[in-house]
């Protein structure tokens, strides 16, 4: 199973669909288990394929030797002349995120796994940020979360800082979290201002003061291949 550490130097790349119809999304899910089972690529790790849950759409996120491995899959022909226009027929909007990962934190100690047989329920949102403010907040979505380990529920969290990308403009992080199920989240996330401890009013107020722009949705994993397999 794909394993996320921020030791790691490779390429992570995150592509993100939206649909506006359930029936599309099955659609794309089953495109793309198809392009996975059948990837071959030169300098592809692994790829695992997020259903939405929360909204209409899929996630992938894949794991590149390279960058240069990357653009000579984008540049090829069945990619732009299959690949693209399949997708284009089931979305209403495609965000091709590069990144490298800038912090990563399990509550288990051990490096971040993503397999379907998990049943984790994962939050990916990416948030807009001025160029100049980027590293600050990788820094406030990483490290400063510490506190994380803490409450019931929480798997884990990675953070990625965007270092190029197609349909999206400007600069950006990502927060790829893990938790137990959607009860947990839920009640992290309702938790009332003045109950929050001092550490997370701290990382939430410098989060809040960076950022440009906020989406997020919530997915469950539904496949995953690694080279080799």
């Amino acid at each position: 199973m794909p394993k996320i550490s921020a030791d790691d130097k490779n390429l992570t790349v995150l592509n993100l669909f939206t649909t506006d119809a359930p029936e599309k999304q099955e659609g794309l899910l089953g495109a793309m288990r198809e392009i996975v089972d059948s990837a071959a690529y030169p300098g592809w790790m692994s790829s695992t394929v997020h259903a939405g849950v929360d909204k209409p759409g899929t996630a992938n996120f894949i794991q590149w030797r390279s960058r240069a491995d990357l653009e000579d899959r984008y540049n090829a022909e069945e990619f732009e002349h299959r690949t693209l226009p399949l997708f284009g027929e089931l979305t209403t909007s495609i965000r091709l995120l590069q990144n490298e990962i800038g912090y990563s934190q399990a509550k288990s100690g051990d490096k971040v796994e993503i397999s379907p047989a998990r049943g984790d329920y994962t939050v990916i949102t990416v948030f807009g940020v001025e160029e100049k403010n980027q590293d600050d907040l990788v820094d406030a979505l990483g490290p400063s979360m510490k506190f994380l380990d803490d409450v019931p529920g929480y798997v884990s969290h990675t953070v990625l800082k965007g270092i190029a990308a197609r349909g999206l403009e400007g600069s950006f992080v990502v927060s790829y979290s893990q938790w137990e199920n959607k009860e947990a989240f839920d009640a992290y996330q309702a938790v009332p201002q003045g109950d929050k401890p001092a550490a997370r009013q701290d990382a939430e107020k410098r989060t809040g003061s960076l950022l440009t722009s906020v989406d997020s949705n919530t997915y469950q994993v539904v496949h995953t291949r690694a080279a080799g397999e």
